[in-house]
């Protein structure tokens, strides 16, 4: 499912008379208040769905495929998402 998918079946659920442009302001709203949260708090926890955290990755070596030179990957942060055991057992 892609983001216009996402806003069609939020459109659906919410009901006929809500219009499409309605449903994408509230889609686009929430994932917004995710980001900040996480970028906040450092988490953002929905019960019954999953927890979105920020992880840190270490500083590591790699390899450039194309030369197959090593090379130093910097240290940085990224967004992950654990499911809740709900979300987990409904697949």
């Amino acid at each position: 499912m892609n983001k216009g998918e996402l806003i069609e079946a939020v459109q659906k659920s919410l009901g006929g008379d809500t219009s499409k442009k309605a449903s994408e302001e509230a889609v686009k709203a929430v994932l917004e208040s995710i980001a900040k949260g996480v970028k906040k708090d450092g988490s953002v926890q929905l019960l019954g769905f999953g927890t979105f955290e920020v992880r840190k990755r270490a500083a590591r070596s790699g390899r450039n495929p194309k030369t197959g030179e090593t090379i130093k990957i910097k240290a940085s942060k990224t967004v992950g998402f654990k499911p809740s055991s709900a979300l987990k057992s409904s697949l």
